[in-house]
């Protein structure tokens, strides 16, 4: 009956911490971008941001990643044995990268926070998508094990998820693109003097 509990706390604990990271850098992204935006909607912004940012991280993103270790360790004292399986070993290198993925995530609040990002929206863009590979391998190997399909199929669900990536950084710059086109478009309208 532990078993049981710790897997489904643990499914809970990693579906608050991916939500957190997903959505925390898209946050990232937006502050970023904000710095674009006149005075005084920048500044508001940026405030704004960084309040959501520091929030979800503590509130949300870091205790849903202490929530999946806790009960990932809670399911291994319940089978050790499987500390002993490959899959494994490969499984919990990808949470330790997404471990230090989300202690990243914490410096770049600072960073922002002190408007010394160096990061642009598209750079940000693609690092969002980091967390969706760790993602689909960490969830490939928990499912199928030593089993992982390396057939067509999966080859087929792989080129998918890199597909799916690449459109949405071609999306962004195109976006990014129409916008500028669009403010270039805009006539200027001459101030009155007074």
């Amino acid at each position: 009956m532990a078993y049981s509990w710790y897997k489904a706390f643990h499914i809970v604990g990693f579906v608050v911490w991916f939500a957190g990271l997903f959505y925390l850098v898209r946050l990232f992204i937006y502050h970023v971008e904000a710095n674009q935006e006149p005075e005084p909607a920048r500044t508001i912004l940026k405030n704004q941001y960084q309040i959501m940012e520091k929030r979800l991280y503590s509130i949300i993103t870091t205790p849903g990643m202490f929530l999946t270790i806790a009960m990932a360790i809670g399911l291994l004292s319940t089978e050790p044995d499987v500390l002993k399986e490959g899959w494994l070993h490969i499984k919990l290198l990808f949470v330790a990268i997404l471990i230090g993925y989300h202690h990243y995530c914490a410096r770049l609040i600072k960073q922002l926070a002190a408007d010394e990002c160096r990061w642009s929206g598209q750079q940000l863009r693609a690092l969002n998508e980091a967390p969706t590979v760790m993602l689909v391998v960490i969830v490939l190997l928990a499912v199928f094990k030593n089993n992982l399909p390396t057939d067509i199929t999966a080859w087929g669900i792989f080129g998918l998820i890199i597909f799916m990536a690449v459109t949405i950084q071609l999306y962004a710059k195109k976006r990014k693109r129409d916008k500028e086109k669009l403010m270039t478009q805009i006539p200027q309208v001459p101030q009155e003097q007074s």
